[in-house]
């Protein structure tokens, strides 16, 4: 099987590594990194024997790419896609997908014309705890939902940001709520704060009201002096949390769902503890779950998990957040 030839452009902590599990996997071979600061990329393409280069379009002239992964900071990605889709190169670009709707619909609408793959990297789709509780939704286990609430929370991060918290990381649940929830977000609220970000906020709360009735909650900070990333989700017959670091999944069961046969208009009696189930899961690196799924899309022409909508949708719902915390009111979708 020829190897496939991938190249990163962007370096620093979440570009490296995905330099590094290419170089890993067998079914890609890592010919190029590109990063601004030259010195980071030639030291990337020591640690993993490649070409490096300071400007990304002479990597995109010189070097024959099958698949690039964009990780530079979120306002230089629309002009990075672009030159890459001008070449006909599939990309993964990092989450968010821009830094403004607009921008995402430009990248969306020049890859589907020039029918180049597109993907955006919202990596927690792909942790194993997540697959699981998917696969278990999708089984109806947990019966009609009521709530999904996540909590992203830790300390202030030492690389530089050009968004707020909102954008770069609460867009990770909100795509997560959509994917397991199975329904659009009609409407929402949130409260924001600048407490330590000299530019952006770097605290939420937030509220979202699915189509189905469904309530997201989310708690977002880059405050708290311990770094937590949890999601649980409660419906008629309990709750599963989901442990993202840990890559844990517990079920916790409603002992009365079980004991009990009734239909969804039937009003549920009552809810009694039961059992907490902690679901055996086999671990493993969700990057290179990710760049493996995507590697299988480019080489079989399928279509990603994340798609460039999927991205469009999440940043549009964590700009609407920040809307609705700046005009302090309820947003209508």
């Amino acid at each position: 099987m020829k190897k496939l030839r991938a190249a990163v452009i962007g370096v620093g902590v979440m570009g490296r590594n995905h330099a590094r599990v290419y170089s890993e996997l067998d079914g890609t071979e890592l010919v190029a990194v590109a990063d601004v600061n030259s010195k980071t990329a030639r030291n990337v393409a020591e640690d993993f024997r490649c070409d490096a280069y300071g400007d990304y379009r002479e990597m995109l002239k010189e070097e024959h790419i099958d698949m690039v992964s964009i990780a530079v900071p979120t306002r230089y990605h629309r002009d990075v896609a672009l030159d890459c889709i001008e070449k006909g190169i599939p990309v993964l670009v990092e989450k968010p997908i821009a830094d403004s709707e607009e921008n995402a619909k430009v990248i969306i609408d020049e890859a589907e014309k020039n029918g180049v793959k597109l993907t955006v990297g919202h990596i927690e789709r792909f942790n194993p705890a997540v697959i699981e509780l998917k696969k278990r939704l999708d089984k109806n286990e947990l019966g009609k939902i009521f709530e999904i609430k996540a909590i992203r929370v830790g300390p202030f991060p030492n690389r530089i940001r050009d968004v707020g918290v909102v954008t770069d990381l609460a867009v990770h649940d909100i795509d997560i709520m959509r994917y397991l929830v199975g329904s659009e977000v009609k409407r929402l609220y949130a409260e924001t704060e600048r407490r330590i970000h000299t530019r952006h906020e770097d605290l939420l709360s937030g509220l979202l009201k699915f189509q189905n009735d469904a309530i997201g909650v989310l708690s977002v900070n880059w405050l708290t002096p311990e770094k937590i990333r949890e999601i649980s989700i409660t419906g008629e017959k309990g709750m599963f949390l989901v442990k993202y670091l840990t890559q844990e999944l517990y079920f916790y069961e409603n002992i009365e769902a079980s004991r009990r046969m009734y239909n969804y208009s039937d009003i549920l009696m009552g809810v009694t503890e039961g059992n907490i189930i902690n679901i055996r899961i086999p671990k493993r690196e969700p990057l290179k779950a990710e760049l493996e799924s995507w590697v299988e899309c480019v080489r079989k022409d399928k279509e990603p998990l994340v798609s460039g909508e999927d991205g469009l949708k999440a940043l549009k719902l964590a700009q609407r957040l920040i809307e609705s915390a700046i005009k302090e009111k309820v947003i209508v979708l």
